[in-house]
């Protein structure tokens, strides 16, 4: 016994109302026998399109598959909008992806007849019993990915299903059936006739769970992999130098891993996956002291063709391949400069520096290194902090020295630079005194005072400056 939300079991009511049956179908059955909150919901009825908007006019429906969207005042987010959708049966997929025909049938069984996996051929009316043809509750208990029907029709059908079953096997952490698998295998090719934006919606969920290591892996296994990301492949058995204990193909996804279990964003995902793929293109060289040099710069060539070629956005696509290209950054306490770190910043851009160190720590994890994050990299998030923020001087002020030489009715003299520092001091103490107006009017009082009580703030600021940086490095444990 499940519960159906009120809007549900309304819609239903409504339906049966008007003489039609009316149906909960798929995955938020699915997801319901497995106690998870669906991300939305399809009503499965007899009822034809023009007739299910009789009953909901406040619907819309624009579609050759005769699915109703009906409008509800639901708060929730995933239930404001819920689509009716009549049983129908698919004729002649001859495209591997869009039937060439529709029909409305009248039984609920013909219409889970023609759906992909036994877990979504579910339904209920109420939620008390499940409409369960093909054993899918079984096939949850046991946490099992298989057709409905067989594997070679339903993949035929629409070849788009061959990465669903490898997405539904990641995510629910389910194992695919044996035949089902061997039909991947064998079928792998049919990926070929989906468009490349469809291959990315379902490459980026898979990229964005939390197993996407695993995801990935299956990709391979079932030959998948060389339909989407073809170039990831050419690292396997691609051994290493002294600094690695894996190959490239294996590097490359305990990265992937390691932001997964993060809970990093999928452009750190990616970037941690692709992140030396260029390796084997510039490997020179055997054994512990093999070279890559420029796999950085090979590496974000790939990935830019990469992303193109599967359509992601141009911004997207130049913040992945960027990280890529700057990943292999050089940095050792003692070594590098303010000013280097500062042409690392301009590279890469303030905005994306945190992401950079992200996949930095996943490379050094997926390198079978202890540490994430050793102290080296708490040193230059220290210095990037520290490069990044202006330093407490007279710069912060809203005047300048021309202001006080302009109020007095001076040349540029000593005294200019220490009414500007007496003035920072007291801001340091009440930053609310940081106007123009109250500067200005506290710069003739401070006039009357002499060098040597004007020289009394700098204590004050050198004080504050201490204090900023104690606070920095105490932030970054350095």
């Amino acid at each position: 016994m499940i519960t159906l939300p009120k809007e549900i079991k309304n819609i239903i009511e409504e339906l049966e109302k008007s003489d039609f049956e009316g149906y909960a179908v798929g995955g938020c059955v699915r997801d319901l026998i497995m106690g998870k909150k669906p991300n939305d919901w399809d009503i499965a009825t007899n009822a034809k399109p023009e007739e299910i908007q009789k009953v909901f006019p406040d619907s819309f429906y624009a579609n050759k598959f005769g699915t109703v969207t009906v409008k509800t005042e639901s708060k929730d987010e995933s239930l404001k909008e819920v689509q009716i959708t009549p049983y129908r049966i698919e004729a002649k997929y001859s495209d591997k992806r869009h039937p060439e025909e529709v029909n409305f049938v009248s039984k609920l069984e013909d219409d889970l007849s023609r759906r992909d996996f036994t877990i979504n051929a579910l339904a209920t009316a109420g939620g008390k019993s499940i409409v369960d043809l093909f054993d899918g509750q079984n096939d949850i208990k046991k946490k099992i990915i298989q057709t409905v029907g067989k594997p070679e029709d339903r993949f035929s059908e629409d070849a788009l299903r061959l990465l669903r079953t490898v997405r539904f096997a990641t995510i629910l952490n389910f194992k695919i059936e044996k035949e089902t698998l061997k039909a991947l295998e064998e079928n792998a090719e049919w990926l070929r006739a989906i468009s490349k934006e469809r291959i990315r919606d379902e490459f980026i969920k898979i990229i964005n769970s939390d197993r996407a290591y695993d995801g990935v892996l299956t990709l391979h296994d079932s030959r998948l992999l060389k339909y989407i990301v073809p170039e990831l492949e050419d690292g396997i058995d691609v051994g290493q130098n002294l600094h690695h204990i894996y190959t490239v193909w294996e590097h490359n996804l305990l990265a992937l891993k390691y932001s997964a279990e993060k809970k990093y964003s999928l452009d750190v995902r990616l970037a941690s996956l692709f992140h030396d793929i260029g390796k084997p293109q510039t490997k020179r060289g055997d054994g512990k002291y093999s070279t890559f040099y420029g796999h950085d710069v090979v590496g974000a060539k790939i990935t830019a063709g990469i992303l193109e070629r599967l359509k992601f956005s141009k911004d997207q696509a130049e913040k992945i391949t960027k990280l890529v290209r700057y990943h292999l950054f050089y940095y050792n306490v003692g070594e590098v400069t303010e000013s280097s770190v500062r042409r690392l910043l301009t590279n890469v851009g303030s905005e994306d520096i945190e992401d950079l160190i992200k996949v930095r720590e996943a490379d050094r994890i997926g390198s079978g290194r202890p540490k994430a994050v050793p102290y080296k990299l708490r040193h230059l998030k220290y210095i990037i902090d520290k490069v990044s923020h202006d330093p407490i001087s007279a710069k912060m002020l809203k005047i300048n020295g021309n202001d006080v030489m302009k109020e007095l009715g001076v040349a540029p003299g000593p005294k200019v630079g220490l009414i500007l520092n007496s003035l920072l001091a007291e801001v340091l103490d009440n930053p609310n005194k940081n106007t123009e107006e109250n500067l200005k009017e506290r710069i003739r009082e401070l006039n009357k005072k002499s060098p040597e009580e004007l020289k009394r703030s700098l204590e004050q600021i050198e004080k504050a400056q201490k204090k900023a940086e104690e606070e920095r490095m105490k932030k970054y444990y350095v």
